[in-house]
């Protein structure tokens, strides 16, 4: 073997096991505290690099804990542990009660409470519904520790707790944190008593929920309601199109309608199931939806013939209302997207540039077809108004032009 191969090999050996190395210290069983402190419980949590240390006296209620959040490399930021006394993983945040730790450029972190109201809470300083004693921490070597001891209601056994950092602004104020997945996913159901840990059984459903209920709106109302009157408007003017234009018009909105009502139920049902969590404008916006599709649908029934005097006043009543849903649908679409944007930020940033990316090229189709029918109209009365000249020079060459 080579002197360059030996140097390679020992530098590979060197690294592997420096990772080595780093993995196995990177545990919470391997992490110890100054003065001896002690705890029963440990565990490495999933997301952010962070860890807790616990001991839970049952009878008591007493927690005492240790969380230990690593990668705080500049005092511009801040740490939170927090437990959410409604045992509600969607959202974590919302109503969770909050120990918060930001570091400071000299001296120890600035270390209070906040309960937290709502998801674009600034952690505002504050009481929380737990008695907290004990509480401390440190800030060295890039790792923010907080220690602290909570008094939880009796019989507690099990808890959702959530933990986060963020940046500061110069005057040491919480920002909003970062909405990436690991941030989105660092809350878990905790056992105090045996250890363990889970994610609520709902929570993977009530996000496929969410997934879905977008699917279909967003298909429904924000897609096929809208081609359905681009169909509706444009095709007609073909001669040869008709009556395929209607049935093809029929067949979008219909279709929209039993789609939209599935993706308006599945709404229904997040909103129940996602208390505190309010979004007045984008279900109130739904309702307005769902009765203006309604109505269009029983008028379909009521609908006049061609030759009936009321035809004309039904026209103008199907208009109205129909390009009002449209009009509507398509910015609910976009307050779905804002309402998913709290939960999760910019993980559907790349669903919303579809959407208006679709959005763009029907709206660049019906400015197309808009400019061509009308062609098409004015032509096709050109040739009837010289036609209808053509006709009445015949007539009048034959002598009947000077008939009564």
């Amino acid at each position: 073997m080579s002197m360059a191969s030996m140097l390679r090999l020992a530098l590979a050996l060197c690294i592997l096991s420096s990772v080595v190395l780093t993995s196995s210290a990177q545990t919470c069983k391997n992490q110890t505290f100054s003065g001896n402190k002690v705890f029963t419980t440990c565990r490495d949590l999933p997301q952010l690099t962070a860890y807790l240390h616990w001991s839970y006296d049952q009878p008591s209620g007493k927690l005492d804990i240790a969380f230990i959040h690593r990668g705080i490399t500049s005092t511009n930021r801040w740490v939170a542990w927090a437990i959410n006394p409604s045992n509600t993983l969607e959202p974590a945040m919302v109503g969770a009660q909050a120990l918060v730790a930001i570091p400071q450029s000299s001296g120890s972190p600035k270390f209070y409470t906040s309960s937290i109201a709502d998801t674009r809470t600034q952690l505002t300083e504050g009481s929380i519904s737990y008695p907290v004693s004990g509480f401390s921490g440190t800030y060295q070597n890039n790792e923010v520790t907080i220690f602290a001891t909570l008094t939880l209601p009796n019989g507690t056994t099990s808890i959702v707790h959530v933990w986060q950092d963020g940046t500061t602004t110069s005057d040491s104020t919480p920002q909003e944190h970062s909405h990436e997945s690991s941030h989105a996913n660092s809350k878990e159901v905790l056992d105090l008593v045996s250890g363990t840990s889970q994610v609520a059984s709902g929570i993977g459903s009530r996000q496929r929920r969410r997934n879905t209920h977008g699917v279909l709106n967003a298909i429904s109302w924000g897609i096929l309601m809208p081609t359905g009157a681009v169909i509706a408007r444009y095709l007609k003017v073909f001669k040869s199109a008709d009556p395929a234009w209607f049935y093809l018009h029929i067949t979008c909105q219909v279709s929209a309608y039993i789609v939209g009502l599935s993706g308006f139920g599945t709404g229904l049902k997040l909103g129940s199931d996602s208390e505190g969590i309010e979004y007045d404008t984008h279900r109130a916006l739904a309702i307005v939806l769902v009765t203006f599709a309604t109505l269009q649908v029983f008028a379909l029934f009521l609908r006049p013939n061609k030759d009936h005097k009321l035809r004309f006043y039904w026209n103008i009543y199907h208009h109205l209302v129909g390009y009002a849903t449209i009009i509507i649908s398509i910015v609910n679409v976009f307050k779905g997207f804002e309402a998913l944007g709290d939960f999760v930020g910019d993980r559907y940033k790349n669903w919303k540039h579809a959407y208006i990316g679709i959005i763009g090229a029907l709206g660049g189709i019906a400015v197309f077809l808009e400019a061509y029918t009308w062609m098409v109209v004015l032509k096709r009365k050109q040739i009837e108004n010289k036609t209808s000249n053509g006709v009445n020079e015949a007539n009048g060459a034959n002598g009947y032009g000077s008939r009564p």
